[in-house]
């Protein structure tokens, strides 16, 4: 497949992370990629783009906020004008912040739901009128909120848990034209986000789940990427509606 018919993913997040990870995997096996990212951001974007070239891809850097909807909007064009269509959402962008309840403003409980349930919805809403039969919507959940909770993350927990009620609904309300939507539930993966100490495990907790994780280990980006490369595949398209959680066996473990 070459040219305009070749898929086109656009991706928020993709700076870094599990963003960057499934621009790779989707380029490496053909696709067109648009590559969101955002202005405050401090992981290069261009990183990303290389790695993409690297794997024998093509991709668009575009600068994304998912708390605005003119910005997704723009980002949506975006890609339409370079590459002509759109075939495969990952609504990835997120943000974590550590904040006890009881002292939680609503500015900071706003801010987190703005990008990480209300920016997937901007994202999908925006993508969907282009979206045709075989064509696929992938949103980035977590263990915290898609199955346990977060003590000092309310916010968060809340916003990962709506989105698997968002995508059971586009499922629903998209299936009848042939657009499947479905949820990734990433475990304790090494990414920049998870290894932040002050809003996250850092790099000394992620070494100790290890020792719990009965895969003996936390996940890297790329694990994620080729699960959210499969539910953006011909192989995955029965597959709608659903949460796939990737943690190494993390959840269904009893602790000793």
């Amino acid at each position: 497949m070459t040219g305009a018919n070749r898929p086109v993913a656009i991706i928020s997040g993709a700076a870094s992370g599990i963003g960057r990870a499934t621009a790779v995997r989707l380029a490496r096996r053909g696709d067109r990629v648009v590559i969101g990212h955002y202005a405050g951001d401090p992981h290069d974007p261009h990183e990303t783009l290389r790695l993409v070239t690297e794997a024998g891809g093509e991709g668009l850097i575009v600068g994304l906020d998912v708390s605005s909807t003119a910005s997704v909007s723009d980002f949506v064009e975006a890609g339409l004008s370079a590459f002509g269509r759109i075939d495969h959402v990952v609504a990835n962008a997120g943000i974590l912040r550590r904040a006890p309840f009881e002292a939680m403003t609503d500015a900071e409980w706003d801010d987190v739901l703005a990008v990480d349930l209300h920016g997937v919805m901007r994202l999908a809403r925006a993508a969907c009128p282009h979206l045709m039969r075989g064509a696929s919507i992938v949103a980035i959940s977590s263990i915290a909120g898609g199955v346990y909770g977060w003590q000092e993350h309310v916010h968060y927990a809340t916003a990962k848990a709506g989105v698997i009620g968002m995508m059971r609904s586009l499922a629903v309300e998209l299936g009848p034209i042939g657009v499947r939507a479905n949820v990734v539930i990433p475990g304790l993966i090494e990414t920049p986000q998870s290894l932040d100490a002050q809003n996250s495990l850092g790099p000394e907790g992620l070494s100790r789940a290890g020792d719990y994780i009965p895969w003996g280990r936390v996940g890297t980006a790329d694990e994620v990427a080729r699960v959210i490369e499969f539910l953006t595949s011909e192989q995955a398209e029965y597959v709608t509606g659903q949460s796939i959680t990737v943690d190494g066996g993390l959840t269904v473990a009893m602790r000793d």
